[in-house]
């Protein structure tokens, strides 16, 4: 049996937790690791970021477990104690974190992939939905005391049985997202790095494209489903935009930096496209005073994966990734490329 990777120390493992996560999971990681908890949820600073992974006196952190807040770039890394050897991610995105500073350094780096797909889908579909009728609006309307009652030309929205659905990534969400929506009427097209298994395509009725463009300007919903890479950040620019229909709606609940924000909202203005829904945003937590301002725009608090259920199992995994790496094996979910 291969030794702890952790058994020099004869102690338990350090861990240091950069936000606030479920009780349960707190609680199991003071039961099992010598955890730092973030009990009032203020975001960290860099500074006590970087002071906490460096350690005083070889007392650093073994354990970082950051969430996709946090920026874990080249310096945070190069400035770790020696103690450092896992970052074990709260979260199934890793952009936020520089794999190949890590790797340099003798870092591994977990996720949490896999438990979040349903949850995101979901929304993805009541962004779907919501988007084309108006179901924003038509809130707010009766929120503010405004609505007259039912008439026939009220609220007119557009139904989306028989649109055609642009899925942007097909990877485990963007095919949960595509199953969703042939169950409301939508044709599934897809645009993907990779074209998919003839079986997967023939159980999902879906048309591969082989470049974003052709598919952009065919399709009536287009949704985001692919991680922030420098080849996929604002990959909604202001030039695909106008490649959209004008009766087109955009759906982003992936990472923000997929879409130049302020393209998107010089298109929502004039009408290049009908509307869009979005959970996430370039520079969230701040958003563009002038996107809010919009009608046609849905935006949410980057909930997509906020169910009690999905933050349980990610806490889990992330305890999961750590015991089994502090036992000298391959922990289950460790990240293998920078892509």
């Amino acid at each position: 049996m291969p030794a702890s990777r952790f058994q020099k120390y004869d102690r338990k493992v350090r861990v240091a937790v950069t936000r606030r996560l479920p009780q349960a999971v707190e609680t199991r990681m003071a039961e099992l690791f010598d955890v730092t908890l973030n009990l009032e949820d203020v975001p960290p600073t860099r500074e006590s970021l970087a002071a906490a992974i460096a350690g005083v006196d070889g007392a650093g952190v073994d354990v970082l477990v950051p969430t996709v807040t946090d920026e874990v770039d080249a310096a945070l890394i190069a400035g770790a104690g020696p103690d450092l050897k896992l970052i074990a991610n709260f979260g199934a995105g890793f952009d936020h974190i520089d794999l190949s500073a890590a790797r340099a350094k003798g870092i591994t780096v977990t996720n949490t992939p896999g438990v979040l797909t349903d949850d995101t889908a979901d929304l993805v579909m009541a962004l779907i939905l919501s988007v084309p009728r108006r179901m924003s609006e038509g809130e707010k309307l009766v929120r503010a005391g405004k609505w007259g009652g039912w008439t026939p030309t009220g609220m007119l929205g557009h139904r989306i049985a028989a649109k055609r659905l642009g899925i942007v990534g097909m990877g485990r969400i963007g095919q949960a997202v595509a199953a969703r929506a042939r169950a409301f009427g939508l044709s599934i097209h897809y645009h993907n790095r990779h074209r998919l298994p003839k079986a997967v395509e023939e159980a999902l009725e879906a048309t591969w494209w082989p470049t974003l463009d052709a598919m952009l300007e065919r399709v009536d919903i287009v949704s985001l489903n692919c991680p922030e890479t420098a080849e996929t950040r604002h990959m909604i620019n202001a030039e695909r935009l106008k490649r959209m229909q004008r009766h087109a709606y955009l759906i982003n609940v992936a990472r923000g930096a997929l879409v130049d924000e302020e393209a998107l909202v010089e298109a929502l203005a004039r009408g290049g496209i009908a509307g869009a829904g979005l959970d996430v945003f370039e520079h969230e937590p701040a958003i563009s005073p002038k996107l809010l301002k919009l009608p046609n725009v849905v935006v949410l608090p980057h909930m997509g994966s906020a169910t009690f259920e999905g933050r349980q199992a990610m806490g889990e995994k992330v305890i999961a990734n750590i015991r089994v790496f502090s036992d000298g094996h391959r922990p289950p979910d460790q990240v293998l490329a920078d892509i």
